[in-house]
C-alpha cells in the first residue's frame, strides 16, 4: 500500500519528501498528489507524456500470461537473486539495510508480478515501490501484494524517490536510467536486471516476424550502466514453453511487438503453427552494485 513506501517518496517538482495525509501526498512546498481510487498515485510532472505506456489491452494480455505461470522460472530466478543480493543468512547482515526493511523498487514494474514474487521470497517486512508510466498496469500492481505502493512516473525523468532510499532496484524487460538508478540506491545497494537473450521466443520471432533481440544486447547493457555500476554476477535462465495459440498471441500482445503487429496477420500466422507450439524462454538475470 502507498503508506508502506511513503517514507521514500520525493516530490517530482521540488524533490522534497512527500507525506501522506488521508489519500493525498504533500510536500512542504505545497505540491500535492491525490491517490486514485484504484490505489496508485501519479507523480508525473505536468509536462510528461504517457503515450509510451502499456495500453489496457497490453496489460490485460500480460496479466493473463503471467498468471498462467509461463514466466515463473524468471520470477523464481529473480527472487533468488534478490535474496542473495540483500544477504541471506550465509552472506551476513552488511549486505542489507540495518533493520531489514529497506525499500525494493521496481522500475518498469508493470502489473507488479515480479516485485510481488521478490517480496514474498525475502520473507520480511520490506516494502516495494512499483514504478511505471502505465496507469493501467499500476491499477493491477497496487493490488498485487499488500506491501506494494504503485507510482506512475517516467523512467527517463528524475524518479520520485529520495536519494539512497532503496536497498534494491529491479528492472525486468524495462528501460534503464543509469544515473537515476544509482541515485536512488543506497551505498552498496544492488540493481537486478532481467534481459532477454537472442534465443528468447526465437520460434515465435521466426514464425511471426516479431522484433528480435540483438545478440550484442548483453554488452550494450553493461556499457550503458558502466559509469554508475559494476556487474557482480550474471545467471542465464533457459526454459521451455508449451503455448496454446491464445497464449502465443498474448506474449506478442504484451510486449514491444504489440506496437508493430497487425492483429489479423498475427492470427493467420498463428493458425499454421502446431498447437501447442514449443517455444524457448531465455533470459539473463544480472546483478550490479
Amino acid at each position: 500500500m502507498l503508506q508502506d513506501i511513503e517514507h521514500s517518496l520525493a516530490c517530482p517538482h521540488c524533490a522534497q519528501h512527500l507525506v501522506l495525509h488521508d489519500r493525498t501526498l504533500r510536500c512542504t512546498a505545497g505540491h500535492s498528489f491525490d491517490q486514485a481510487k484504484q490505489g496508485y498515485v501519479s507523480l508525473l510532472p505536468g509536462d510528461a507524456h504517457t503515450g509510451t505506456g502499456d495500453t489496457a489491452e497490453m496489460v490485460a494480455a500480460r496479466a493473463g500470461f503471467l498468471a498462467a505461470g509461463h514466466y515463473r522460472p524468471v520470477a523464481d530466478a529473480l527472487a533468488e537473486a534478490a535474496r542473495t543480493a540483500l544477504g541471506g543468512p550465509e552472506h551476513g547482515p552488511e549486505r542489507g539495510s540495518s533493520d531489514g526493511r529497506g525499500l525494493v523498487a521496481d522500475l518498469g514494474a508493470g502489473t507488479g508480478y515480479y516485485l510481488a514474487h521478490v517480496l514474498d521470497r525475502l520473507g520480511d517486512e520490506r516494502a516495494g515501490a512499483a514504478l511505471d508510466i502505465s496507469k493501467y498496469a499500476l491499477r493491477r500492481a497496487a493490488k498485487a501484494h499488500p506491501r506494494i505502493g504503485a507510482v506512475v512516473c517516467d523512467a527517463w525523468r528524475p524518479l520520485p524517490l529520495l536519494d539512497g532510499s532503496a536497498d534494491l532496484v529491479l528492472n525486468v524487460f524495462a528501460p534503464r536510467n543509469g544515473p537515476e538508478l544509482r541515485r536512488v540506491l543506497r551505498p552498496g545497494g544492488r540493481l537486478l536486471v532481467v534481459s532477454p537473450t537472442s534465443r528468447h521466443l526465437r520460434e515465435l520471432v521466426e514464425a511471426l516476424g516479431l522484433l528480435s533481440v540483438d545478440e550484442d544486447k548483453e554488452r550494450r547493457i553493461d556499457e550503458k550502466l558502466g559509469p554508475w555500476f559494476d556487474r557482480d554476477d550474471r545467471v542465464e535462465v533457459e526454459f521451455r514453453l508449451r503455448l496454446a495459440h491464445a497464449d502465443a498471441a498474448a506474449v506478442v500482445g504484451m510486449g514491444p511487438s504489440a506496437w508493430h503487429t497487425d492483429r489479423e496477420r498475427l492470427a493467420a500466422a498463428l493458425a499454421v503453427l502446431p498447437e501447442p507450439v514449443e517455444v524457448t524462454g531465455s533470459v539473463l538475470v544480472s546483478t550490479y552494485r
